[in-house]
This record gives structure tokens, sequence and C-alpha cells, in this order.
């Protein structure tokens, strides 16, 4: 119980855990994109399912971090670049969410509320989200463990890190939801901030690291700028509202 009067335990455990919290940004808006198609009774469940199931994800992956590691280690050579099993997982990653990305936006702008491979019924919906969900937990997960390893070398500080970040996105995932569900432009500009998340794990499946410090600059400018048009959307709405008086019928004789 030593560890319990170790500030330096501490100090690792809530700068993993915010870190954790940033990286699962991104899975947090796919999950609220990918259920926002649902039911709207069988949403808050499904989202809780997905969070639970991307913590249970990461705690298999950590408690699992030799195979993890390993996944760096080449397993063949194409043009002279060798391609590791971590390359795999991103490069398919990157294209399921450039994949399913362009669809969702497809769907907004056509206004399909129904697409023909998705399966019919509730059972059918829930549990075609719940394997895209797991697919998005997978590869957001495989970087995210493997930053934890680099930064505590503690697995039960990693494991409790995870659970309080998981634990926290659940509380939040939901307003996050009802928020980009309000605003279309929102909505788009977080499809294509996926977008862009998708290309970079393309790029680094090929070694091309580009530093996520600029894609969530990019992100947080995006997002303040939208937040801006948004208040003064509502501002403008409301002084409308406000400047156009209630107009009386004129009874004036003989018209």
């Amino acid at each position: 119980m030593e560890w319990l009067t170790n500030p330096e335990i501490w100090v690792a455990f809530f700068t993993l855990t915010a870190l954790e919290i940033v990286l699962g940004i991104d899975n947090i808006i796919m999950i609220s994109i990918l259920v926002s198609r649902m039911p709207k009774a069988m949403q808050p469940r499904t989202r809780i399912f997905g969070l639970a199931l991307a913590m249970v994800t990461r705690i298999l992956l950590l408690l699992s971090i030799t195979w993890v590691m390993r996944l760096t280690d080449d397993l063949f050579v194409v043009l002279g670049q060798g391609i590791s099993g971590r390359d795999l997982i991103l490069f398919f990653g990157g294209l399921f969410l450039l994949w399913k990305s362009s669809q969702e936006i497809y769907h907004g702008m056509e206004g399909e509320e129904e697409s023909l491979d998705e399966p019919k019924g509730k059972g059918g919906m829930f549990l075609y989200t719940i394997l895209q969900i797991a697919i998005i937990d997978i590869v957001f997960s495989l970087d995210s463990v493997i930053t934890a390893v680099g930064m505590v070398s503690h697995v039960p500080v990693m494991v409790a890190a995870i659970i309080v970040a998981v634990l926290i996105m659940m509380l939040c995932a939901g307003v996050i939801s009802d928020f980009i569900e309000k605003h279309p432009s929102l909505k788009m500009l977080a499809l294509s901030f996926l977008i862009v998340v998708g290309t970079v794990l393309i790029a680094e499946s090929f070694d091309v690291h580009v530093p996520k410090g600029y894609v969530y600059f990019a992100m947080a400018f995006s997002l303040a700028v939208e937040a801006i048009n948004i208040k003064m959307r509502t501002s403008m709405a409301k002084k409308r509202k406000m400047q156009d008086p209630v107009k009386l019928h004129k009874d004036v004789p003989g018209q």
C-alpha cells in the first residue's frame, strides 16, 4: 500500500486519466454519431454499452501488453516498407473511419434515414451498431494503450486511469451526443474531423507521423469558430422575435 502515499503515482494517474479523456474524444464523437441513427429509446443504453466495451477493450489490450508491443514487429515488406500488425490495424481502421464518416455525411446531405446495408429491427440495429463501435474501439484503443505504457510502468495505475476516464466519458457522452444532434453544422464538423483522423491513421500505417497536437488544435479552433457562429445565430433569432411586433388587423370601412 506504499503506492497510496507516493506522489509520483498520483501525478502519473491524473496525467494519464486526462490523456485518456483527450484521446477518447474522437471515440465519443464516433459513438455518438453511430448511436444517433438508432431509435431514441435505445440510444442511452447503446452509448453506455459502447463505452463500456471501449473500457474492456483497453484493459484487455493493456493486460496483453507483450502481444500489443509485438505488433510493432514487421510481418512482411512491401516496396521496401516494413508492414507490422499495428500498421494493418491502423490502415484498415483509417479506411473504416473514412468510409463511415463519408457515408454519414452523404446520408445527412441527401436526407436519407435508412441505408440498404443496415439491418432492420431493433435487435439487428443494436448488434450492427455495437459491431461498428467494437471496430472503432480497437483502432482508437491501440495508440491509447501504447501511450499509457510509455508514460506509466504500473499496470494497476493504468487500469485505474482507464476506468476513471471512461466513467467520465460516460457522464459526458449523453450531453455531447444531444448537442451534436441539435446542431447539424456541428455534426458535419465532427464527421469532417473523423475524416481527418482516418487520414492520419492511414498515414501513420505508412510511418508518416503527423503530430496529434496539430489535429486537435485544428479541431479546437474549428469548434471555437462554430461555437461563435451558433451564438450569433441564436442572438439573431432572438432579435428577430423581439423586433417583429404583433400586427393587428385594421378594420377599415369600405375595404
